[in-house]
């Protein structure tokens, strides 16, 4: 998609749609003369309320402006960023619905939102950008026509050209909003693209390469731990989890260092299961499949590291991906086994269905002892206890230091990610005793969250900066009517924000 930010007039630019935002205070106080100008019957407005997201495609008469199609874009009260993301999305998705390439939005009034929500106008311009492309998002790449790379989708059309119209005194605030905007978009496109990919188009070593050829193209390392690498380091959790696995497991390790001396090394760690059918602890076949969607946290960490690349951030950021998938077969891990993690940490497998929390307690180890960051975040589709306690908007939260939580929270209210404190009391721990090990991988049904959180805390090797992220809820829609479902990339923004915070 091609952003250009211009000063010049709607009526110079020929489109084949015109976006116009309207708040709802807007449109009772300037609604119909506003509409005049665009040969808009004004009855429109007894249905068009400017509610947050919603999105009335009308038909303009006037000569002056070339665009058929006009969308009137509904900004809510216009004083939350929640309301503008929603509407931004929502004009993108309707765009590619009406096969519009070439979109104009007029941000005339982009200093009035700025001011009621308290935000910058390139932070404004930003959120705009990316949410449409979160939008627009449209996984496609396995339908025939793309497989065999003949003949033309007439299904849908991507935004070719995006053009953002904005006042002459905003104008270089505005594109760098626009080029933060891109590189977040672009980024958590990235990720859901890798969350969309079924298990036999994604394995552990096509993430690994994923990560590769980031690296290579942005200008930052990547190390990967092959099966007899991740042997020889003792990754006693990545093993077990592989052991029922056809394919080899991988361990990759993303290193971002800016010009100068970075006063601040963050470390993150990404779930990467690449399939989760439970293992011998097997799943219900019902909605099994979304289990592709179980390396999404790798998915982000991969994401949000590149965005860090791009955006130039000025510290040292290093990613830790632990990858396999979880399947039954006669050399699986078994519900009874022992196996030890590269702390020396002992687990006694409950169930081989909690089977993240294994391969995560590997890399935060690794984490700890190699790098010794000043912050750890670990990202982790984890439990669906989480998703009981949170639903599928909101991530939980846990953390052994209040400060990192209330940077994380912050986070999530900039980039619409939101996430929420859950406890984590040493009460707990009495869940994921065992007899016979140092420690159990289950906790039973009651907190099942915070039992997950309680046992990778334990491989953290003593950290004081430490914030466990459960995406479960979040990271991947359902199918439901009407919506586009899939991964959606949640988590990158998340990441990407606490970043800029942290620098």
């Amino acid at each position: 998609m091609k952003i250009i930010v211009t000063k010049s007039d709607l009526q110079g630019i020929g489109a084949d749609l015109l976006v116009l935002p309207f708040s709802s205070i807007g449109l009772q106080h300037e609604g119909e003369r506003a509409l005049l100008p665009y040969g808009i019957n004004v009855q429109v407005l007894k249905s068009f309320k400017a509610d947050a997201g919603e999105a009335v495609v009308v038909y303009g008469g006037s000569q002056e402006y070339s665009a058929s199609r006009i969308i009137l874009l509904g900004t809510g009260e216009g004083k939350k960023l929640d309301d503008w993301r929603k509407a931004a999305i929502a004009f993108g998705s309707k765009a590619v619905e009406l096969k519009s390439e070439k979109v104009v939005v007029d941000c005339s009034g982009v200093e009035v939102y700025a001011s009621a929500m308290g935000q910058s106008v390139a932070k404004i311009i930003a959120t705009l950008v990316e949410g449409c492309y979160f939008g627009s998002y449209r996984f496609e790449r396995l339908k025939s026509d793309k497989l065999d790379k003949k003949g033309v989708d007439n299904k849908s059309k991507k935004i070719a050209e995006l053009f953002v119209v904005v006042p002459s005194e905003v104008l270089v605030e505005a594109e760098k909003g626009v080029a933060d905007g891109k590189i977040v978009g672009s980024c958590k496109k990235m990720a859901r693209d890798l969350v969309n990919l079924p298990g036999n188009y994604l394995h552990a070593e096509d993430i690994s390469k994923a990560a590769e050829e980031s690296g290579k193209k942005y200008g930052y390392d990547v190390k990967v731990f092959h099966k007899k690498e991740i042997e020889s380091l003792g990754m006693g959790g990545l093993l077990a989890v592989n052991k029922g696995s056809d394919h080899p497991p991988t361990f990759t390790v993303l290193d971002y260092r800016p010009k100068g001396k970075a006063k601040v090394v963050v470390a993150l760690v990404g779930k990467g299961i690449t399939f989760d059918s439970g293992g011998i602890s097997l799943k219900p076949s019902e909605n099994m499949g979304e289990m592709k969607s179980d390396m999404s946290g790798a998915a982000s960490v991969l994401g949000a590291i590149e965005a860090a690349v791009r955006l130039k951030l000025p510290l040292h950021v290093v990613g830790l991906i632990p990858a396999t998938d979880n399947m039954p077969s006669g050399t699986a891990q078994q519900p009874g086994d022992v196996m030890t993690t590269y702390s020396g940490i002992t687990v006694e497998v409950g169930n081989t269905d909690a089977e993240g929390r294994l391969i995560l307690a590997d890399a935060l180890t690794y984490a700890k002892q190699k790098y010794n960051p000043d912050v750890i975040v670990d990202v982790a589709t984890l439990t669906g206890a989480c998703i009981v306690a949170l639903g599928y908007t909101v991530a939980g939260l846990f953390s052994n230091n209040d400060t990192l939580a209330d940077e994380i929270f912050q986070a999530g209210e900039q980039s619409g990610e939101k996430v929420w404190r859950m406890p984590l009391w040493d009460l707990y721990d009495e869940q994921i005793k065992s007899d016979i090990a140092d420690v159990s991988n289950t906790g039973g049904r009651g907190a099942g969250s915070v039992t997950a959180a309680k046992f990778l805390e334990k491989f953290i090797d003593g950290h004081t900066n430490w914030a466990h992220i459960d995406i479960a809820g979040p990271s991947f829609m359902p199918k439901s009517g009407g919506k586009v479902n899939g991964g959606t990339g949640f988590g990158v923004g998340l990441l990407v924000e606490l970043l800029k915070k942290l620098s």
